[in-house]
This record gives C-alpha cells, sequence and structure tokens, in this order.
C-alpha cells in the first residue's frame, strides 16, 4: 500500500496506463489508489485516448503522466506521442529489460523506466518522478539510485561500459536534465 503522501499526490492525477496484459493493468489501477486510470490495451487504442476529446469544451483529453509498456503496445512509438504531448511518461517492462531500451527511452524523453518486477512499487516510484519535476531536478539521477541493484543484477556487472560518458551522465547528481512542461494552450 503507498504511503499517505504518495497517496495525496497522486489524488486526482489522471493517468493513462498502457499495456497488453489485463492483469499489468488491473494491478497498476490498485497500486496508483486515489489516481484516475484510464486503460488501454493497444497502440491504436491509447491514441485513440490520447486523441479522443474531452467530454466539455472539446479539446483533448489530459494526461497528467502515462505508464507505457515497451513491449506489445508499441511503447516506444506511444512514448514519442506522449512526450510530443508533454505527458510525463514512465516506461514499464519485463521483455525488453535491457541496457539498450533504457538508454532508448531516455533519449526519447521518458522520466523513468521500471521493470515489471517492481510494480508494486510503481505509486512510490511515480511519486519520486513527480517530486523530482516539482523540485526542477532530474528523475533520471532518482531512478538510477532506487534501481541501481536491480539493473547491475539484471543487466550484469559493468554493463554501462559500452556507453560509460552517456551513463555517468544520467547518474551525476550534478547533471540538468530537467522536465519542462509545454507551455499550456489557453
Amino acid at each position: 500500500m503507498p504511503e499517505s503522501n504518495t497517496i495525496s499526490r497522486l489524488t486526482g492525477l489522471r493517468i493513462l496506463a498502457v499495456d497488453d496484459e489485463p492483469d499489468i493493468l488491473e494491478t497498476i489501477v490498485d497500486v496508483l489508489d486515489g489516481a484516475t486510470v484510464d486503460c488501454a490495451k493497444s497502440y491504436e487504442e491509447a491514441l485513440a485516448k490520447l486523441d479522443s476529446k474531452a467530454q466539455a469544451g472539446g479539446t483533448r483529453a489530459h494526461y497528467d503522466l502515462a505508464v507505457l509498456d515497451i513491449m506489445g503496445v508499441d511503447g516506444m512509438a506511444l512514448l514519442q506521442q506522449t512526450v510530443g504531448r508533454g505527458i510525463p511518461t514512465v516506461m514499464l517492462t519485463a521483455h525488453a529489460l535491457n541496457p539498450q531500451s533504457l538508454k532508448a527511452s531516455i533519449v526519447d524523453g521518458a522520466l523513468s523506466y521500471l521493470p515489471k518486477e517492481e510494480l508494486a512499487n510503481l505509486a512510490e516510484h511515480i511519486d519520486d518522478v513527480l517530486d523530482a519535476i516539482e523540485k526542477k531536478q532530474s528523475p533520471w539521477k532518482r531512478v538510477f539510485s532506487r534501481l541501481e541493484k536491480v539493473f547491475d543484477q539484471t543487466f550484469g556487472s559493468g554493463w554501462e561500459a559500452e556507453d560509460p560518458d552517456f551513463w555517468s551522465k544520467y547518474k551525476s547528481p550534478s547533471y540538468g536534465v530537467l522536465y519542462h512542461p509545454p507551455p499550456s494552450k489557453s
């Protein structure tokens, strides 16, 4: 169960969750207690939700955050869609858990990357990302602090050796990657 400050940060948020596994979507809804979670089981369904007109006002539906599976729903293409709309995005994966998809997620604008084995901690993970955004800090430094042991276990020791400059930049406490939301469209 998420801590109460995590629940309060999630309360009222509208989150788009996209995964081709219904049990994963169900778990996401359960762990994001307090948020309104719209679920999609495919790339096409997610795009329809992103493009749908809101009931009142006729503008596009607004999401505060997106949680996208990498495999099965073409999550990397969806990432381009969410980032293009200024939606902070967390990538979720089991089968694409490798340094290449992690790097692609960073390069393409995701603010976080979570192995599905850590799904029970999704609320705390999102809270940490949102806290970093509010404090104008890099969410990636926090991701690496939180998940470094998981990455080392999964990817093997020395996994960063293929591109040490890239990885050290995102793990550095002094690196200034900040989330800048797009200007609001009035």
